[in-house]
Order: structure tokens, then C-alpha cells, then sequence
């Protein structure tokens, strides 16, 4: 018996029987010798990783894990990433991840270029609908490393139970000057919705995106930062690409009249209000991350009606999470990573 096939009676059993069939393996990969996450990805040895337990790997090198990071096949090989609801958090977050971290530090002026070909398998069932993140995952952003250690870039996925179509949308969060409390993301949608569109209660759900993106869909992301600008592009069959810009040296949000009616709606209740600071994150070093970066947790959405989800954690059992939907599942056929180049367009 081969090891990705050990993996896949392995992962098949943490699911339990109760698991949505498509987000196991779909068969065996062939004997062409892929059977680590390190045969698939481009570039390895510049990554570690964090996995759902807290456990964090440095040399990925032929490197799996049963319940969090393995492969799987499907006419191609891909690199699949697994998040319960409830696990091990790093230390500056409330949310559970298995989640690739960029090495090598860079500074928005300098630049880097990710890319990603991916489809989300499942997102969290469980979370209040009322609270932004439900239902949602991280599948790569830029996360700074120097002063408070905000994100100036992250793409999510987040689909509402019953609804065939989930959104991708993208969220710039503002290197806040002063108090960091203060801080919010603005989110911009690329296909479906934005972050802002909501239930209006813990079970009732919008109206499914016309345009939205179905569990198992691929998509394309690049994140290409060339002289302290990102330039975003999104690619999906059958859809135009969809573009964005926006600078990582000069901030959008540095007076209070900057501030969108979207963070007015979302934030008041929470006392979010902060303006950013001028410079935005210019000179602080960022790395990229990739991944599933699990956005529903347990915590009382009245201690946070943006974040906290108020999902079903089964006091972080991760079989009983996998086996009644409480978790995220994300893969990836294709990652790049280099340094930052002009844009093209």
C-alpha cells in the first residue's frame, strides 16, 4: 500500500460517515511518485507551516499529515489543506489554521508575487449567519511582521449552508495609527458578495450570489506587489479576469471622512473606527501566507459580530468536527512564489 493511499483511508476515517463525499481524495494518486504535499508544490523549502493542531512544521520535505495536509488526485494532483472549527490557534488569532508561511521577509518596496490555482471543497456548515466571517475561509494573504502585525491583504471564500454558490471577495485591513483595537478590514468583492452582506439571524441566509463560486470550482488568484503597489488579478473559466490595485505605501483611510459606509455599518456595533496611518505599511516586512485559514470559531458572537461565530467546536474534537461539517477544506494543484515584477497590464 502506498503512503498517499495510507493517507486516504486515514483521512476517510478521521471524516466519519457522515462527511459530503467530495471533499475526500476522489482516488488513488497513480505511481508517479507523488505522495507529499513537497511533490506538488513549486517551491517547498520556502515555506513552513502551521498545521489545525498548533503544530508548526519547518522542513516540508516529504511531509504529510493524516487530518490537516496531504494529497489527493483527481485527473491532476493537488495539495490539500483541512481546518476544523476548533484546534490549536497561533498566538494573535482566535481561529484555527493549516496554513503555508513565506520564509523570507520582504518589504512592501521591495515586493513579492504569489500565486494560487485552487477550489474550496467545504467551508463550516456551523456559525451564526448574522456574524461576517461565518462560513468563510482564508485561502492566501500578506500578513505584516513589524509593528502591529496587521494584513494588508486577504482572500477569502465563504458560501452560506443550502446555497450552491459561496463568494470571493478580498480584504485590505488598515495599519491603524495609534490604538490597533481600533482597526477594520474593507472588503471588495470579486465574484458574489463582499464580506458586509449578511443573515439577518443565525439561520437565515441572503439570497445565493448570481455570479458565485461553487464548492469544487477552480479559481486563479496572483498577488503581484512591484514598488509598494499590489496588484491583484482573479481568473475562472468562463468569466473575464478581474483586476485590482491598491497601495501598500499610501494609505486610502487616513482621516475619519475616509472611512467607507461599509465599515460604518459593520463596525459601529463594535467600536471600530480607527483611521490608518498615512504611510500605510510602508517599511514594515510582510510575508505571504497560503492555505486554509479557517474563519469560524466557537466564540460567543456577542463578544464580536464581525469575527466571533459562535460555531459548533465539539470541544475540539477534530473527528466529530469533520463528521458533522465543522471544518474547512481547501486544495491546491498549483502555488508560486518569487519576487515582484512590473505589471503587465
Amino acid at each position: 500500500m502506498t503512503y498517499a493511499l495510507i493517507l486516504t483511508v486515514l483521512t476517510i476515517l478521521a471524516t466519519g460517515c457522515n462527511a459530503d463525499p467530495q471533499t475526500s481524495p476522489a482516488d488513488t494518486p497513480p505511481e508517479d511518485g507523488v505522495r507529499y504535499p513537497s511533490d506538488v508544490l513549486s517551491s517547498p523549502d520556502q515555506w513552513s507551516i502551521m498545521l489545525g493542531n498548533g503544530e508548526v512544521i519547518r522542513d516540508l520535505t516529504d511531509f504529510a499529515h493524516p487530518e490537516y495536509f496531504y494529497t489527493a488526485h483527481d485527473s491532476t494532483d493537488w495539495v490539500v489543506f483541512k481546518t476544523p472549527n476548533g484546534g490549536v490557534t497561533s498566538p494573535n488569532s482566535h481561529n484555527t489554521r493549516t496554513e503555508l508561511g513565506q520564509k523570507e521577509r520582504w518589504t512592501p518596496d521591495v515586493g513579492g508575487k504569489l500565486r494560487g490555482t485552487v477550489k474550496v471543497m467545504h467551508v463550516s456548515t456551523a456559525g451564526d449567519a448574522r456574524v461576517a466571517a461565518s462560513h468563510s475561509v482564508v485561502v492566501g494573504q500578506i500578513h505584516s511582521d513589524d509593528g502591529h502585525e496587521n494584513e494588508p491583504l486577504k482572500i477569502f471564500y465563504k458560501k452560506f449552508p443550502g446555497h450552491d454558490r459561496g463568494s470571493v471577495f478580498w480584504n485590505y485591513e488598515i495599519n491603524t495609527e495609534g490604538d490597533n483595537d481600533k482597526r477594520w478590514d474593507y472588503s471588495t468583492a470579486v465574484w458574489g458578495y463582499d464580506m458586509s452582506t449578511l443573515g439577518s439571524g443565525p439561520d437565515s441566509y441572503p439570497a445565493e450570489p448570481e455570479d458565485g463560486v461553487a464548492l469544487g470550482e477552480e479559481f486563479r488568484y496572483e498577488i503581484n506587489v512591484h514598488e509598494g503597489v499590489m496588484y491583484l488579478t482573479f481568473e475562472r473559466e468562463g468569466y473575464p479576469a478581474k483586476t485590482f490595485t491598491k497601495s501598500l505605501l499610501e494609505s486610502d483611510f487616513a482621516n475619519k471622512e475616509d472611512m467607507p459606509e461599509q465599515i460604518v455599518s459593520l463596525y459601529a456595533g463594535i467600536g471600530r473606527d480607527g483611521t490608518e496611518r498615512p504611510t500605510a505599511y510602508a517599511g514594515e516586512r510582510q510575508f505571504f501566507k497560503q492555505g486554509a485559514y479557517n474563519q469560524t470559531n466557537g466564540r460567543d458572537p456577542a463578544t464580536n459580530m464581525v469575527w466571533s461565530t459562535g460555531a459548533a467546536t465539539y470541544d475540539g474534537d477534530v473527528a466529530e468536527q469533520y463528521a458533522n461539517g465543522s471544518y474547512t477544506e481547501v486544495w491546491f494543484r498549483e502555488s508560486s512564489i518569487g519576487p515582484g515584477t512590473a505589471p503587465t497590464r
